[in-house]
């Protein structure tokens, strides 16, 4: 049977989860989670992912996310594959860490209230799964965006865009009233999802699209008339901009260490001015390590790895040392 097609296209908003290999978990303690949600951050500054939530249990995590540019596959690839380096490196494992394919599902972003029910979705999983009583508030679980929006703006990471959940369950200012207002309707959600009251779920869980009807249709018809003119391919059109982007990257940081391409060559493999470049790249686009080495005549794309992880070591190293 073919794969489901990833519907990219700018704007899009997605609920997105993914389970470990076999139901295993894949998140261990507080650090592997931790290690999570920094690799999320690193995702949303190379795509300029809008996170509106997120919920990380045991076996499996959630997002919403909305993609400023149709980069779904590209950042997914990115997040999944480095969070399972990181964490088989942790714990010396080998092997894969996710089950198959991540499950995607386009939510109507248009304020009609499909996002909200989405996002309490994903913050009452710790609910629905038990591991808060009666007693407990839902903001006691920490694993999630939820405890996130009670804070004040400045304290929040800021890929987290807390004001489109906010705006469509009424509250309009994200203030301190604002934000009270919001903890005292998520109580609320709480003890009817406790007490099994809400809407099924089912709407959520499966299909390709959550949403009104007249916004399916019409995003259909966007997608077969793009389709028919050659220009629905948005993923293989973000991955050519992505090209282009890194390019251009790359030769703004050679014109600023003073260098050409034809120095590239003649430096050693592991030159530590290569090294620099090829963390730049890593940070600023979602270029693979094979691309980067290419371009940087590094030789092979595990030599690479094996540098930045050294650098990254070192760094960890001597910011660790003046704090103590």
């Amino acid at each position: 049977m073919a794969r489901k097609l990833r519907v990219e296209y700018a704007g899009a908003v997605y609920h997105l989860m993914s389970r470990g290999n076999g139901k295993q978990d894949i998140f261990l303690d507080a650090k592997d989670r931790k290690m999570f949600i920094k690799a999320l951050g690193e995702t949303c500054e190379k795509t300029g992912w809008r996170v509106t939530a997120f919920c990380l249990m045991g076996n499996h995590f959630h997002l919403c996310l909305e993609t400023p540019q149709p980069n779904l596959v590209a950042g997914m690839k990115w997040l999944l594959g480095t969070y399972s380096t990181r964490f088989n490196k942790r714990h010396k494992r080998v092997g894969h860490l996710f089950a198959g394919r991540y499950k995607s599902l386009i939510v109507d972003g248009s304020n009609t209230g499909y996002l909200h029910k989405v996002c309490d979705y994903i913050h009452l999983n710790p609910v629905r799964s038990n591991l808060l009583t009666r007693e407990q508030a839902l903001k006691d679980y920490p694993w999630s965006s939820y405890p996130l929006y009670l804070l004040e703006p400045t304290q929040r990471p800021i890929w987290l865009e807390p004001r489109p959940l906010m705006a469509e369950k009424g509250v309009q200012t994200d203030n301190m009233s604002g934000r009270h207002r919001f903890e005292l309707l998520m109580e609320d959600r709480k003890l009817q999802e406790l007490a099994g009251s809400l809407q099924d779920y089912e709407a959520i869980r499966k299909g390709w699209f959550y949403g009104e009807e007249a916004n399916r249709r019409e995003l259909l018809v966007k997608l077969d008339a793009a389709a028919d003119e050659n220009e629905a391919q948005s993923g293989v059109i973000f991955r050519e901009s992505q090209r282009m982007k890194a390019m251009d990257l790359l030769k703004e940081l050679l014109r600023r260490e003073k260098l050409s391409v034809s120095h590239l060559k003649q430096m050693r493999k592991g030159d530590p001015v290569k090294i620099k470049l090829a963390a730049e790249i890593r940070k600023r686009t979602t270029m693979s390590l094979k691309w980067t080495a290419e371009h940087l005549h590094m030789g092979s794309w595990t030599y690479v790895s094996n540098l930045l992880s050294l650098e990254r070591l070192q760094k960890e190293e001597i910011v660790g040392t003046h704090s103590k």
